[in-house]
């Protein structure tokens, strides 16, 4: 798989970008602020329609301008799809595929994999539970389109949970009694247990076929250092069967999960009515990263951290590789960030795959191995040198 052409309008910083991408390594150089992220950002975007750097669409769209357009044109064993998204915050975005409308712009998840290694990746050691979470959910759209409609749907239901828990709890403290609302927040307690069993199991079977990935990825990157282990762990996990979650373990159930989480819930429901919110399901759950016998965040050094992040982007990429489509890998500006060490191994990574993108700010901080087309991003322009 590799991106052979990238075209953006008012995206970021840019009025206008044109650009042919070859398979092998191209090399993005420019000084800082002259928008060589924002062009890897984009094909980011393609992949899994949404940025590494926000949560939201507005910051994509040119400052004064209504919308954003970004085309590509994705090259897949020999087959090419060009893929079109509109950007229009505030309003519904829209994608084309081959000039074509499709109905959702999740209908094009899955024509471009993208495995992107970038400075906020510290994030994922160093930071919120949440971090950790988007990172296995961005991975399971990644390994499966289909996860894209799970997430949207397990979101839809917990808002409209959480609004009735909310209402719930102000009548509570106001000591009203409304028992049709007991009666609706079975119903939605039903619906959530069954889009959230649907995520849960999908993550469980990840971490499993993730972990031993990762603690290959940490060796290989800091040999040493103590060794390096992810586990998946969740506020039901006392009710769920032994192995679930770990590699070599049980496949997880739907079906299980689903009522593990009922039982769950009803076990909290005095709580939850309390203070007027979910407190059990996928939104709760944590992924757990180890270094010897110490959470790594708190724990680890500057150092460790940065092979942690480095293991779970690796990680990522084998597994997706292993797979039977192999993405492109993007480096944005992080070979600058890394030791020697940690340079060699990324490189050594990166020189294999079918198309690998960096950005860098000066051409020294690019290992000799990744050579490969060269392109100068200055002035609102890019142009290959």
């Amino acid at each position: 798989m590799h991106v052979r052409h990238l075209q953006v309008a008012d995206f970021r910083s840019w009025e206008q970008a044109d650009l042919e991408l070859e398979p092998g390594a191209s090399v993005l150089v420019g000084a800082n602020g002259q928008g060589k992220t924002n062009l890897v950002e984009a094909i980011g975007y393609v992949a899994t329609l949404g940025s590494h750097r926000v949560a939201a669409d507005l910051p994509l769209v040119r400052q004064g301008c209504a919308r954003a357009i970004i085309r590509t044109a994705v090259v897949n064993d020999g087959r090419e799809l060009t893929v079109e998204l509109e950007i229009t915050p505030g309003k519904a975005n829209r994608a084309r595929i081959n000039r074509g409308p499709v109905p959702r712009p999740r209908d094009v998840l899955g024509i471009l994999r993208t495995v992107l290694f970038a400075p906020e990746d510290l994030s994922l050691v160093r930071g919120d539970p949440g971090e950790r979470r988007r990172f296995l959910d961005d991975l399971l759209v990644l390994r499966a389109p289909r996860y894209a409609g799970v997430r949207a749907d397990y979101d839809r239901v917990l808002r409209q949970r959480n609004a009735l828990l909310k209402s719930s709890a102000a009548n509570r403290r106001a000591r009203r009694t409304d028992p049709d609302a007991l009666a609706t927040l079975d119903v939605w307690d039903n619906h959530l247990a069954a889009h959230g069993a649907q995520l849960l199991a999908a993550r469980l079977d990840l971490v499993a076929d993730l972990a031993p990935r990762v603690a290959d990825a940490y060796a290989g990157v800091a040999p040493e250092s103590r060794p390096a282990r992810v586990a998946y762990r969740s506020k039901i996990e006392d009710t769920l069967p032994e192995g679930y979650g770990k590699h070599g373990g049980e496949r997880a159930d739907v079906e299980v999960v689903a009522d593990a989480l009922l039982a769950r819930m009803a076990v909290r429901r005095d709580l939850e009515l309390e203070r007027g919110v979910s407190l059990v399901g996928p939104q709760r759950d944590e992924l757990d990263l180890v270094l010897g016998d110490a959470p790594a965040k708190g724990y680890a050094s500057h150092g460790e951290s940065w092979s942690f992040a480095l293991a779970l982007r690796l990680a990522s990429y084998e597994l997706l590789k292993d797979e039977g489509s192999e993405p492109v890998l993007v480096l944005d500006d992080v070979f600058a960030e890394l030791d020697r060490r940690r340079r060699q191994r990324l490189a050594e990574v990166a020189v294999g795959a079918e198309q690998v993108l960096v950005t860098a700010a000066v051409e020294e901080d690019v290992p000799t191995e990744l050579a490969g087309a060269r392109y100068a991003v200055a002035d609102g322009e890019v142009r290959r040198v």
